[in-house]
């Protein structure tokens, strides 16, 4: 991987995404794929487990989600049919959110010298890597991401959290790939997740204005892809319908000198403070 061409960087700054083609290999991709099924053989669910789902917030007031911010937790699918019996990950939505600090594999694999280049050609003076989380996206129920920008839920002063996506499998229309607004990425935050008193979280609604989403584009993206979104990009993925799952991972960044709120849903214990690709 070389640095982003002068037209990429324009292309970034202007649109809010971008799409690298082949920025990982195939073992690469293999290698992440083969650590969360190791992964799996070692968690075992207690009870029915906690639900991740963007069209309903359940998982607001359970602590399993709260205090996932410094560990590996498992989150399953609001509609998961025929459980009994069906393989862990064909149930699951995601993993969450610090393998990329508590897994030596995943914590190779976002601290290759090629991903601290991108973020410095994307702007970044002194990132901290803030979350990473493993999507299953499991054929036939991979539920919908509605539209929203990444920002509200990783508030900083300024605005400085990005995204990488990578493609662990083809994602493409038919199997739920993710749908963006080029461009958007301009306007004022919407909406602001942030802790409240009672101790779960609130959805503060700071424009009412619906997203123009006739005017929507897909990121379909081949195994090996990243595709970059600025943090107030809106993005949306719809459900998996296909027979084919469509596994991706994910990590969000945040600058240094950015102010990371204390009322933000995700939080670390002072013993395991965030750290930066060379940290």
């Amino acid at each position: 991987m070389t640095s982003l061409t002068g037209i990429q960087k324009d292309s970034f700054i202007d649109d809010g995404v971008l799409v690298l083609p082949k920025f990982f290999s195939e073992g690469d991709c293999d290698s992440l794929r083969k650590r969360m099924g190791q992964l799996l053989d070692d968690y075992e669910p207690k009870g029915n487990g906690t639900v991740f789902s963007t069209t309903d917030s359940t998982h607001h007031e359970d602590d399993y989600f709260l205090t996932s911010g410094d560990k590996i937790r498992f989150f399953f699918e609001d509609s998961v049919v025929d459980s009994e019996g069906a393989s862990l990950e064909l149930s699951l939505n995601k993993a969450g959110h610090a393998m990329h600090d508590l897994d030596p594999v995943f914590s190779s694999f976002v601290r290759q010298p090629k991903l601290a280049e991108l973020a410095a050609d994307i702007g970044f003076v002194d990132p901290l890597l803030l979350q990473s989380m493993y999507i299953f996206k499991p054929p036939r129920i991979g539920g919908e991401v509605v539209w929203h920008t990444d920002h509200p839920f990783l508030w900083t002063d300024p605005p400085s959290v990005k995204g990488f996506w990578v493609a662990l499998e083809d994602a493409t229309i038919e199997n739920g790939c993710m749908w963006c607004l080029p461009g958007l990425h301009r306007d004022r935050p919407r909406q602001r997740l942030k802790r409240s008193k009672s101790g779960g979280l609130e959805m503060e609604t700071l424009d009412s204005t619906p997203f123009p989403t006739e005017n929507k584009i897909p990121l379909e993206a081949e195994k090996g892809t990243v595709v970059v979104i600025d943090g107030l990009l809106p993005h949306w993925s719809g459900p998996n319908t296909s027979s084919r799952s469509r596994h991706a991972f994910t990590l969000h960044l945040i600058e240094r000198s950015a102010h990371y709120s204390d009322d933000n849903w995700l939080q670390r214990s002072p013993e395991m403070p965030l750290r930066g690709f060379a940290d």
